[in-house]
């Protein structure tokens, strides 16, 4: 046991050269060329492959994959063709030849066997001291699946060697933690997630299904497009996904989830080969009228043409990149030859394909032979179509990215390198890290003027086109650019569409809703689905979909259709309506009324009838009347300053003189007949002077209120919004209430003083009717006065003013019937009613106070036996002096 020690410590401590040895066996690629610097490429150019489920109890084999992808391979003949042209081109790595291996994988498994493959080189064994100085690629171009991609791109960029990908979509990909060295000439699905959304919420399409691919690519793909969907207010009915090689029963769900659907959009985040099993399906089971949003994996495929079901796919929208020219490339592509890659069994299995023939004496006796000389010139195919390259564009610029990352590297001045204190790499030894470094700074213009460069994540700027789906000439699928979209544009000029003259397809929970209402979301539902609610009394939405109303400004009141502020109509009583029009004209009429019966008592006016009715104070009566009805007409038309402060204090000053002059004539004819004792002297201190001064007195206090009023706070124009919520009622604000309820309780005072005085003097003699009747007017004034107050109150808008009006006209047309309309007939019909006599009488003109002095006396009454003075006397109505 000792001495097996002590030989295993000489063999460890045995000096020997350090040695890389290959671990398993080499992988050989399919297509591959020597040269100073190799670029590595990875594609699958068969895509189908047979289901096996590994053990892992032995290294699996490389699985044998079928169904030609003609694609794939024109993009490794675009990579060969790139390489040739830079290695043609003396600008451009000058002295050093570019070689590339590219090999032919599918399936993730051996996809990523192909890298490693890559990674570690064809040699078995290096003896030199750094592994790197073996044929590693010094980076890898591919692959056009996000899945595999991710796969592999995690562990080459454990060894810092750049892989830079033309298809490969998945925003993971651009995590720089998890994938540090990984590069794409595609944009990321994020940019194109946003773009989808803003497609169809272009179109109005706010209730869609969605249906993804069941791996990295459709299911990062999907979230990210519902995130951005959901942000433009998208809703989505349901959410799927599915893989070509899953069990059936999930996909016939899929199928009839589809059926049951409302939506009439399907986003679609799959590939080729999940697509045209799902068409194929949807096909069988006669499921039509849908309007399909695909992504960039498939929207431009050829192979759809082909496929069962592909005319249920005619009219489908997607982005994809802009496509481009490559000057030489059509004419690389149909000079290719099996003579030019002797090593590879697919360019064999591919021209035999093409030209349907066994190639050498192949097994395939069913075929003619062919002896590869043929030439691809007129051949018309999927390969040799370079009429929308734009995938293949990827490759391109890809291939010229790591070129230029190397021509910079090669050209690096000392002091001015990426490295440390400026230094630059040895050329004689590159490392991929280092071409990694270069990698990221890479910045150029391509011919065709399109600028290539990559963001800090590894992307490339997203420029996409919209594609819509159309039957060409030859019955076959094509795309059709209808607009562009460019994520470095503004948010409002990012996506631009041209007009397509087609019916756009409805896909909505709920209809728009119209101006004037606003949506309620339904309980339980996306809020996509909602029902239309009038907007609520004031308030209007003027769009549609509108989420809230919103309420007009004070002065203005939504139309009959709640989508329109329109300015409130101001109500005022005013001249030109029929109240206003009434009252103007019952206000005339109580003028005309006054003046006519002026006109008759100064007719009359030396007759005993109105020389008995104290004349004066009738005619002082008669004026403050016509001012009364003149004053009614301030409160009609539109309120300003000078109105709204005229209306309340001419009402105020011409009602307290009025009832000043009637309190006169009541307290006039009270003394009269209260004081017939011999030897009194009471009408003196109530003659004509004092009736003069007492009206004046009574006004003037009247007047004093209202200067206070008007000096404290007059009267203003109001625009009052609380009665009527439609319509403003422009009215006159008292100022001061305390104003307003003061000038009219002065004038409630002098009416109920005026009032009782005249119901003292009710019982007086028949022959003198003129106390009942101012007792009777009285009455009425007061009656409207006390049910003017709750009715003023109560009133809404102009209805206030009317009112008011109302007791002004009704009071003064009950003055003006009950105290003068009895004289006017008498006057004017029953004159004869009128006697003269010698009365023994008190003077009421003069206040002499004699008593016992014949004087000459009238009477206008029928005759009645009235006793007076302890008399028997002949008489009507007692006057005054002849």
């Amino acid at each position: 046991m000792t001495l097996l020690k002590l030989l295993l410590l000489v063999l460890l401590t045995r000096r020997i050269d350090s040695v890389c040895r290959l671990q398993g066996r080499a992988e050989t690629p399919e297509l591959a060329q020597d040269g100073d610097l190799v670029i590595g490429g990875i594609f699958s150019f068969r895509t189908g492959q047979d289901h096996v489920v590994n053990t892992f109890q032995k290294i699996p084999h490389i699985r044998k994959c079928k169904n030609f992808n003609f694609r794939e391979f024109k993009f490794a003949q675009t990579m060969i063709f790139a390489i040739n042209e830079i290695n043609r081109n003396p600008e451009m790595l000058s002295g050093v030849k570019l070689g590339y291996k590219i090999y032919d994988n599918c399936g993730t498994m051996d996809i990523l066997r192909a890298a490693l493959a890559l990674v570690s080189g064809q040699k078995r064994e290096i003896s030199e001291h750094n592994c790197t100085e073996s044929d590693t690629a010094q980076a890898i171009i591919g692959h056009s699946g996000s899945r595999p991609t991710i796969a592999f791109a995690q562990v080459v960029g454990r060894f810092h060697i750049p892989v830079i990908s033309h298809f490969a979509t998945c925003a993971c990909l651009s995590n720089r933690k998890e994938y540090p060295t990984f590069f794409r000439t595609i944009p990321s699905d994020y940019y194109q997630s946003r773009a989808l959304a803003k497609l169809v919420k272009h179109f109005g399409w706010t209730w869609i299904g969605a249906i993804a691919v069941e791996n990295e690519y459709g299911l990062n793909g999907m979230a990210a497009f519902i995130q951005a969907a959901q942000e433009d207010g998208v809703c989505i009915e349901y959410s799927e996904a599915f893989s070509q090689s899953g069990p059936a029963q999930k996909l016939q769900r899929i199928v009839e989830i589809i059926k049951r659907s409302t939506s009439k959009v399907i986003m679609a985040f799959m590939s080729h080969r999940e697509i045209k099993v799902l068409a194929a399906e949807l096909y069988r089971q006669n499921i039509t009228g849908l309007q399909w949003v695909g992504s960039d994996a498939w929207i431009t495929d050829h192979s759809l043409s082909d496929s069962e079901g592909h005319s249920i796919l005619m009219g489908s929208l997607g982005f994809t990149v802009s496509r481009a020219q490559i000057p030489g490339l059509d004419e690389h592509l149909r000079q290719i030859q099996p003579s030019q890659f002797p090593d590879s069994q697919f360019v064999k299995d591919f021209w035999e394909d093409v030209f349907d023939c066994s190639l050498n004496g192949s097994a395939k006796i069913q075929r003619k032979p062919c002896s590869g000389s043929e030439s691809l010139q007129d051949v018309e195919s999927q390969f040799t179509d370079v009429s929308e390259l734009r995938f293949t564009n990827n490759v391109y610029k890809s291939v010229y990215a790591v070129a230029h990352a190397l021509h910079n590297l090669f050209e690096c001045e000392d002091g001015q390198g990426p490295f440390s204190n400026g230094s630059c790499a040895d050329t004689k030894e590159i490392q991929p890290w280092q071409v990694l470094q270069y990698l990221n700074a890479v910045n150029f213009t391509t011919k065709e003027g399109e600028r290539v460069y990559f963001d800090s994540n590894g992307d490339s700027p997203a420029r996409y086109e919209l594609v819509n789906l159309q039957r060409s000439n030859t019955g076959t699928m094509e795309g059709v650019t209808v607009g562009t979209y460019d994520a470095s544009l503004a948010g409002g000029h990012q996506f631009n569409m041209n007009t397509i003259s087609v019916e756009v397809p409805v896909s909505v929970c709920s209809e728009s809703c119209p101006p004037g209402t606003h949506k309620a979301l339904q309980k339980g539902r996306p809020v996509c689905c909602y029902d239309c609610i009038p907007c609520p009394s004031g308030e209007i939405s003027n769009f549609t979909d509108s989420i809230n109303c919103m309420k007009c400004p004070p002065e203005y009141w939504p139309n009959k259709h709640s989508d329109v502020c329109l300015p409130k109509a101001i109500e005022f009583l005013a001249y030109d309506e029929i109240m206003g029009t009434l009252l103007a004209l019952f206000a005339l009429l109580g003028i005309f009324l006054t003046m006519i019966t002026a006109l008759v008592f100064y007719c009359h006016r030396e007759t005993p009838l109105v020389r008995a009715n104290n004349s004066e104070l009738s005619f002082l009566l008669l004026f403050s009347l016509t001012l009364c009805f003149l004053c009614s007409l301030t409160f009609i038309g539109r309120p300003s300053d000078w109105s709204c402060m005229l209306r309340h204090t001419a009402f105020g000053i011409t009602f307290v003189l009025c009832i000043s002059c009637v309190l006169g004539k009541t307290i006039v004819v009270l003394m009269a007949f209260r004081a017939t004792l011999p030897g009194s002297n009471v009408m003196k201190w109530f003659g004509p002077h004092q009736q003069r001064l007492s009206v004046l007195a009574f006004t003037l206090i009247q007047v004093l209120i209202c200067i206070l009023w008007l000096t404290i706070s007059p009267p203003f124009p109001f625009k009052n919004f609380h009665h009527f919520k439609e319509k403003i009622i422009l009215e006159c604000a008292l100022g001061s209430a305390v104003g307003f309820w003061a000038v009219l309780g002065y004038i409630g005072l002098l009416a109920m003083l005026c009032f009782v005085l005249a119901f003292l003097a009710r019982k007086l003699p028949d022959n003198f009717n003129e106390a009942k009747f101012i007792t009777f007017s009285m009455l009425i004034f007061c009656a409207v006065w006390i049910t003017f107050v709750p009715a003023y109150i109560s009133s809404p808008g102009k209805f206030t003013v009317a009112v008011e009006i109302f007791a002004i006209q009704a009071s003064s047309y009950g003055l003006l019937f009950c105290i003068f309309f009895p004289n006017c007939f008498i006057i004017l019909f029953r004159p004869e009613w009128c006697v003269t006599f010698k009365l023994p009488m008190i003077s009421v003109e003069r206040g002499t106070g004699q008593e016992g002095q014949e004087r000459e006396g009238t009477t206008c009454s029928k005759v009645t036996e009235v006793r007076f003075k302890s008399r028997t006397l002949r008489s009507g109505l007692s006057l005054n002096k002849s």
